[in-house]
């Protein structure tokens, strides 16, 4: 039997053939058995699924290619950064793996818009000459990771906008519509990802934000130090979220991005909230939006000075913004009552 007979009984009896495994049996060396692979493919006889290790050919027939892909439930890559497209990258998961493969609709929207846009703000911003990219399924879930090696997206945010440290930098990430290249881009990609995931885990310079959707919660802790970013994506195959949905909690009538929800406790600095320049982090770039949420969970008491700023002066300099606030404590919503009723008597004096 010769090497060409042998990988077509190989492949018709096993489902699959493995060029190790036919220059075992004939005596043959690999590389001619690649050759006779090769032209099988040629031939439209046989196609190659899988990369490296897991490499093997099969029939070429639909289903034998439905179900050997089927199987193929990881994928990474190490990408050139030079022309390259996250469009491509994701169709190449598509077609090369089982991972996208009768996954619900809702869950295979959520992971094309949370993977093309966290691979775009790699490409675009990073400065990074390649970037690792990873993808896997699991019985229960998706999970994906982008990695580069360039400037880090928190430095890069620092560098932009003149800001001191990471901290800064991560409360102007938070918000929403931040973008260092604002002539190509909404700044609406980590932020929406952020928010359709289960889980998202950014890890840039020396720090590990957590975007955790099940409680739902921000985490903030120093780590070691890394250079360029990291970016780490999970989303159950179980879950009921549509990202349309996600899209519409933030949108106004016209499909505007104008709504954002912001985490009082990431902006603490110090051991209570009682400046004035606290809350002009906070409020720094939220005149973008027309609706606010300040949510005050874990936020134990907040300052006159803290207060007055965010809902006296503030609110005055913007009234056509609605601001609302949810999760105070008794404490918290004293003190912002209290601002609140200097501001309407001012504005009654005023009227007066």
């Amino acid at each position: 039997m010769n090497t060409r007979e042998a990988i077509l009984k190989e492949v018709t009896s096993r489902g699959e053939v493995r060029s190790r495994a036919i220059a075992r049996t004939t005596g043959v060396s690999r590389a001619f058995v690649h050759r006779i692979l090769q032209q099988l493919e040629r031939e439209g006889k046989l196609r190659l699924v899988g990369k490296a290790n897991q490499a093997r050919h099969v029939l070429a027939d639909p289903e034998s290619i439905e179900r050997a892909l089927a199987s193929v439930v990881t994928f990474h890559a190490i990408l050139h950064n030079r022309n390259l497209e996250e469009g491509r990258v994701f169709a190449r998961i598509k077609a090369e793996t089982g991972i996208l493969r009768n996954v619900p609709a809702n869950i295979f929207r959520i992971v094309e818009y949370g993977f093309t846009e966290m691979l775009n703000n790699a490409i675009e911003h990073s400065q990074s000459p390649a970037i690792d990219v990873r993808m896997a399924r699991s019985e229960s879930a998706i999970t994906f990771s982008v990695i580069d090696r360039g400037i880090g997206i928190l430095r890069n945010i620092m560098q932009t906008r003149n800001l001191t440290d990471e901290h800064e930098a991560i409360q102007d990430l938070l918000k929403g519509k931040l973008t260092t290249m604002p002539a190509r881009h909404s700044g609406e990609g980590v932020f929406f990802t952020s928010r359709v995931a289960d889980g998202l885990v950014i890890r840039s310079s020396d720090k590990k934000i957590l975007f955790d959707n099940s409680l739902p919660d921000v985490f903030l802790r120093t780590v070691r130090p890394r250079r360029g970013t990291q970016v780490d994506f999970w989303i159950a195959l179980e879950s009921r979220r549509e990202i349309a949905e996600v899209f519409r909690q933030f949108t106004g009538e016209d499909m505007v991005f104008d709504k954002t929800r912001v985490g009082v406790a990431m902006f603490k600095a110090g051991s209570d909230y009682v400046s004035r320049s606290q809350a002009r982090r906070l409020l720094a770039g939220l005149e973008e939006f027309s609706e606010i949420e300040l949510d005050f969970a874990r936020v134990e008491n907040v300052g006159q000075a803290f207060a007055d700023e965010v809902f006296r002066v503030w609110r005055t300099s913007h009234p056509e913004k609605v601001l609302r606030v949810t999760n105070a404590s008794q404490d918290v919503q004293f003190m912002i009552s209290r601002a609140l009723a200097q501001s309407a008597q001012n504005t009654h004096e005023q009227r007066g």
